[in-house]
């Protein structure tokens, strides 16, 4: 919102050209905030004083590509959280970089076997970072909950399957409470974070979760604008009947059922598709193509 405070940060960034150019950009920007977070973080408190950098959308399929990406990421603070696709490659590369000690974020996820996934591999790769006597790193994997209920809408208008509004509206959220509840049985240190949510209501919904959340300016006024009394929401399951309608649609059933998509289909998913694309359109090939 203020360009001009970035004009001395990023006068060399913009003499290179490609991925140089795109990461010298990104690590000006994230650097003053990790610095500017530092005293934050050195408190030690899950999810407090952290800045997300996040690998190249164009190489959602390449773990190679990525994990490289990753560790150059790694090297510039302490605070930084990769964040790598919630895809086959990148769920590989996340469990990679966790094994490192890497703090890392999984993104563009939408659906509980998605999350599942991502908390299995934080599994395994801390089990590993522990063996080779590394401290446990931040994992989080997002959901992002306004997101899919776009998606969603689309898809039961196109079909005309007879799904409220108000159903469509509670589909993200009955999604996230569901992985929240098999995340405490099973018990995964990953935290949750809801994303991409569209009012209010996505977060008053989860009141009382242990989660990482990602707030809007927009939607943290609506929050201080509530009046209570209230009352934690985490553990009130959404209506059977909202679930029962939104089961009609096959896209709500592969991101509610824990077992509705295999992680080879994950790329695939349509609102996976519909985000990367963004995340490649009007984020990182503007920054490539940015001139002085």
């Amino acid at each position: 919102s203020q360009p001009g405070q970035w004009h001395d940060a990023i006068q060399d960034a913009l003499m290179l050209s490609g991925d140089e150019k795109v990461l010298a950009l990104v690590k000006a920007v994230t650097g003053r905030y990790a610095q500017t977070f530092s005293n934050l973080y050195e408190r030690h408190l899950p999810g407090h004083g952290y800045v997300c950098a996040q690998t190249n959308p164009n190489k959602c399929g390449d773990f190679a590509y990525m994990l490289s990406q990753a560790k150059q990421f790694a090297a510039w603070f302490p605070n930084v959280v990769i964040k790598l696709p919630a895809t086959k490659a990148g769920i590989r590369a996340y469990e990679e970089c966790a094994a490192l000690g890497y703090n890392v974020a999984a993104t563009v996820g939408f659906t509980v076997p998605q999350v599942l996934a991502v908390a299995e591999a934080a599994k395994r790769g801390i089990e590993r970072a522990r063996k080779s006597g590394l401290k446990a790193p931040l994992t989080i994997a997002v959901l992002m909950v306004g997101r899919l209920d776009d998606y969603l809408r689309d898809v039961a208008c196109d079909q005309e399957a007879g799904v409220l509004e108000s159903d469509i509206r509670q589909a993200g959220t009955a999604c996230i409470k569901k992985a929240y509840r098999l995340f405490a049985q099973r018990g995964y240190e990953t935290y949750l974070m809801p994303a991409g949510c569209r009012g209010a209501y996505h977060i008053t919904a989860l009141s009382g979760a242990k989660m990482i959340m990602s707030i809007s300016v927009k939607i943290q006024e609506e929050l201080l604008a509530l009046q209570g009394p209230f009352e934690q929401e985490i553990d009130r399951p959404v209506d059977e009947a909202v679930i029962e309608r939104l089961m009609k649609l096959a896209e709500f059933r592969k991101a509610y059922d824990e077992n509705g998509m295999q992680v080879e289909d994950f790329i695939t998913f349509g609102s996976t598709n519909r985000t990367i694309d963004q995340f490649i359109n009007d984020g990182w090939n503007p920054l490539a193509s940015k001139k002085r």
